[in-house]
């Protein structure tokens, strides 16, 4: 091998040992490689930046902003939401969770899937008795599965595109990867539904910030407005259509309080006083489009500009004693009070009438930036960030239809994918789907980065020589072997990397690796490419390989080992029925 050989292949490997190391994040990993690849020369300082101009920052970028407006839609949990009225056993229920995540993340990232449905699990868990154990691993499984479904679905299948289309002049289109990514979906699910009973039981799942202070419902003030659905409900219709997860705990219809029995029937203009947690208040306020009579009317007009905190309130706050009404929150401190807690009292009056104690919990709204000097003026101190979205507005399933029309115009050919998804992102924000402020939060600023890094690094493996090096060793070690035994070595190679590695990143080191292989035993490139794709979207067995077995690993109370357990099973059905799957859909 030559000089430049070597140091590329030494670069990779200081690389990932860095990343095995684990003392830098992996943007930051990816920065240092650039910067060696740089000084040891493999890199020209022409090229150092070509990677953040090329079309995969562009797409994974527009893709995450995508996915935001999705989650922040309510569309697929309000779906989801209807199907499990009718469903109670525990492995119908995970059939259905592990399902729907499974789809949503052909069309939104997968770790704003499972976070957008994890809730929903909780809760389900919590009306069986059950530990959220049995739910959220599972669900995290599917969600990697579902992203191998689409180019969009997870970042390898971006970047194994555009190595296919080096070489034979031709990306992979929208579709290309469904036929493998539906079957080994499907292959998942089954495997899933009988599967999860290998986890633990018993696992308990760290407290959140509201469990830690025993808050167990809030209360909020909202009014019925004229197209609501709720309108001619009776009481107990209302709550029944809402599974019992709010309370009404008092009605006012004009000056008078009316009596909350469950006969009443809403009216348009009546104010419910509703109690009950964050979540399932704002499903509800959003389903059947109340209005929050504590908030702003111009907030709809400066989403941007406009956030939902929550806060205490202190022992030495100016608030206690008093009620916001009689401190005139809104016209002296430009704060609407939207929401309160307090630990074992149900609340009746409206917000601006309740007496503030020490202890109360607080959902406030006002302007981000003047959110925090007012919090300390009042004596408040902001809790931990939630997701709490009461008072914000929601468009329903316009999300859903650009991302149809992108999807779309991406798959006929119309459009390259890299303008329809920037177009498509450009336009949730443009139609006020998603606010900026909230699309700048939803990129993934340090994936972005180690893409832009990576790119020259891995090229330089091309550019060198390297990847035929060690394409050709491989290759010498599969002349041996069939051709699904070639697939298949590809396929667990990216599988065992990808732990050590962030997804995205081995695909940049191993699709050209597969691609210089699979010309060596003069077969075509796309089945190792799919296989790379895969492999490197299937970590299943540990909790640091990809963000959804991190993202369920507090709330599902996991051990390091649990994900074995469940994953080693999982890993080795994908490769055993994976690989033929692989060679019906690209044969070689």
């Amino acid at each position: 091998m030559t000089l430049p050989q070597w140091l590329s292949i030494a670069t990779l490997a200081g690389m990932m040992g860095l990343f095995i190391w684990g003392r830098f994040r992996y943007d930051v990993t990816a920065v240092i490689a650039l910067l060696a690849a740089l000084l040891v020369g493999i890199v020209k300082p022409k090229d150092a930046f070509t990677g953040f101009s090329d079309d995969i920052v562009i797409i994974v970028g527009s893709a995450l902003v995508m996915s935001a407006a999705v989650q922040r839609s309510g569309a697929i949990e309000t779906a989801l939401g209807f199907i499990s009225q009718h469903i109670r056993r525990v492995s119908s229920q995970l059939l259905v969770l592990t399902a729907s995540v499974g789809a949503a993340s052909a069309l939104i990232k997968n770790v704003g899937a499972l976070a957008m449905l994890m809730p929903a699990a909780i809760q389900m868990a919590k009306k069986n008795d059950a530990s959220p154990s049995v739910y959220l691993m599972p669900m995290s499984f599917a969600s990697l599965l579902g992203g191998l479904m689409t180019l969009v679905g997870t970042s390898p299948n971006i970047i194994v595109s555009r190595v296919r289309e080096d070489m034979t002049g031709e990306p992979f289109r929208m579709f290309d990867f469904f036929p493998t990514g539906f079957g080994l979906l499907v292959i998942g699910l089954i495997f899933l539904r009988f599967g999860y009973r290998l986890l633990p039981r018993n696992r308990q799942g760290v407290p959140t910030m509201g469990e830690a202070l025993n808050i167990s419902d809030y209360v909020t003030e909202a009014a019925v407005q004229k197209d609501s659905p709720a309108i001619g409900d009776s009481i107990a219709e209302f709550l029944e259509r809402h599974e019992q997860q709010i309370t009404v705990t008092s009605l006012l219809r004009g000056d008078m309080h009316g009596a909350v029995e469950p006969h009443v029937h809403l009216k348009e203009g009546d104010v419910l006083i509703l109690g009950g947690a964050p979540d399932a208040l704002e499903r509800v306020i959003a389903r059947d489009r109340l209005a929050l009579t504590g908030t702003d009317d111009k907030a709809d007009e400066d989403a941007d500009d406009v956030g939902v905190i929550e806060a205490v309130v202190t022992t030495d706050s100016a608030l206690i004693g008093r009620t916001a009404g009689r401190l005139l929150l809104r016209e002296r401190f430009g704060i609407n009070l939207i929401g309160v807690a307090r630990a074992g009292e149900t609340l009746t009056r409206k917000l601006g009438q309740t007496v503030l104690r020490a202890g109360d919990v607080l959902v406030l709204q006002g302007s981000i930036a003047l959110l925090p000097n007012r919090l300390h003026q009042l004596g408040v101190l902001p809790l931990a960030q939630r997701s709490i979205r009461l008072g914000l507005s929601q468009r329903g399933w316009l999300p859903l239809a650009i991302l149809a029309v992108a999807m779309t115009a991406t798959a006929t050919g119309m459009i390259p994918v890299a303008v329809a998804f920037f177009a498509a992102a450009g336009a949730v924000i443009i139609t006020g789907a998603l606010p900026v402020r909230e699309a700048y939060d939803a990129v993934e600023w340090p994936i972005l980065i180690m893409l832009g890094a990576l790119i020259p690094v891995s090229e330089s493996l091309q550019s060198t020589g390297a990847s035929t090096v060690i394409a050709t060793e491989l290759a010498h070690i599969a002349a041996i072997l069939p051709p699904w035994g070639a697939v298949a070595l590809i396929l667990v190679a990216a599988m065992a990397v990808t732990p050590f590695l962030n997804n995205a990143a081995t695909v940049l080191v191993m699709a050209p690796i597969a691609a210089v292989f699979a010309h060596d035993l003069g077969y075509r490139p796309e089945a190792f490419l799919i296989a790379t794709a895969i492999g490197a979207g299937c970590d299943f067995l540990t909790p640091i390989g990809h963000q959804c077995n991190t993202l369920v690993l507090g709330p599902g109370g996991y051990k390091f080992s649990d994900y074995a357990r469940l994953g080693a099973p999982l890993s080795l059905l994908v490769v055993v029925l994976g690989t033929p799957l692989i060679l019906w859909a690209w044969p070689l």
